[in-house]
């Protein structure tokens, strides 16, 4: 996952507002108490980062794969 798929993946999902308010203001403890864009910053990949926002928002597993991008076949390891 790139970061523009990334960040097409928030807003697709959360919306352009609420989007961007998780990724500024939603703290993760997975990514060292730090938010979406800080992880980002920091050298995090998008695909982590997008699969910490999913688990904690609780996006449902058909739903995670990411905005424009392919569901994964069924027997993917994720």
């Amino acid at each position: 996952m790139t970061r523009s798929e990334f960040f097409l993946a928030v807003a697709d999902e959360f919306g352009d507002l609420q989007g961007r308010s998780l990724l500024r203001d939603l703290v993760m403890d997975a990514l060292d108490h730090q938010s979406a864009l800080e992880a980002l910053e920091a050298g995090v990949p998008p695909k982590t980062v997008w699969s910490e926002l999913c688990a904690v928002m609780n996006v449902p597993e058909s739903r995670r794969h990411g905005a424009g991008l392919p569901q994964p076949k069924a027997d993917t390891p994720a």
